[in-house]
């Protein structure tokens, strides 16, 4: 897998002004690092521009929000080997004619399993993931819309995250379930929050919402009937969900990364 370089741009920085010296760097960008508000520290974002955003200024692009930044563009920054969204849209572009803006948030290093995790848990101690979906709905998409052109309905808002990343997808999907219509949930660590199964009652899903849930048939045990048990409580409240069992697939990039065109396909409603 090639390695592309971020270019990295000061929080003030205009984009339109940077001196770059190609355009395909300039399609990876690193924003940041930006305050967490309640959270009392910094995080990067890393940004993917489509094909045609600095060859058409008139046009606006959905974006999708991705966790674990590091494993999302690079193989060389990821811990676990990289999702290679960048490829997954640039082939779509090619091959379809969606194109799409990516925003990655990078994870916190030894607080990733906090601030993945709405709730309590006995070994990690007080979850801070109401927090971290605050900073990305208070400070990274405000941030984005001002900085690029966007659409930024729900419609065309997505997130995608897997593990833990998928654990906080879902809880995205019905806390701020006015801000991101699309949600992408790769095998959700629900084992650890049980309390997530409550949110379809707590939070409901607007109708209209579409998910693609997703889960590995080598992954736990356990995995597969939560997703099926999920599947049909977001199901009941009108999104439409679709729901994906990889026959072989363990829990790792590799198999969330081959299941990404077919994810995106279907909550965009790419033919």
């Amino acid at each position: 897998m090639k390695r592309r370089a971020l270019l990295a741009l000061a929080p003030g920085a205009a984009w339109a002004q940077a001196r770059l010296p190609t355009v395909e760097r300039s399609r990876l960008q690193l924003l940041g690092p930006w305050e967490m508000p309640s959270l009392a520290r910094q995080r990067g974002v890393r940004v993917y521009l489509p094909p045609s955003y600095l060859l058409d200024p008139s046009r606006q692009f959905p974006v999708i929000y991705f966790h674990d930044g590091q494993n999302v563009f690079d193989e060389a920054t990821s811990y676990a080997g990289e999702w290679g969204a960048d490829e997954t849209l640039d082939r779509l572009a090619a091959q379809t004619g969606f194109e799409a803006i990516a925003v990655a948030i990078d994870h916190g290093g030894e607080q990733r399993l906090r601030e993945l995790n709405p709730w309590n848990q006995e070994r990690q101690g007080a979850g801070e993931g109401w927090a971290y979906l605050r900073f990305i709905v208070e400070v990274v998409k405000p941030q984005i819309d001002a900085r690029l052109r966007t659409r930024r309905g729900a419609a065309q808002t997505a997130m995608v995250g897997s593990s833990m990343g998928g654990l906080i997808t879902h809880a995205a999907m019905h806390r701020h379930r006015e801000v991101f219509g699309l949600g992408a949930v790769f095998s959700p660590s629900f084992w650890v929050a049980p309390a997530a199964f409550d949110l379809p009652e707590l939070m409901p899903l607007r109708a209209g919402q579409r998910i693609y849930l997703y889960a590995g048939s080598e992954e736990s045990p356990e995995l597969v009937p939560q997703c099926r048990r999920m599947a049909a409580l977001q199901r009941a409240q009108g999104a439409a969900v679709q729901l994906q069992v990889t026959a072989g697939a363990g829990h790792n990039e590799a198999a969330w990364r081959a299941a990404l065109p077919q994810a995106l396909r279907f909550l965009f409603q790419i033919a």
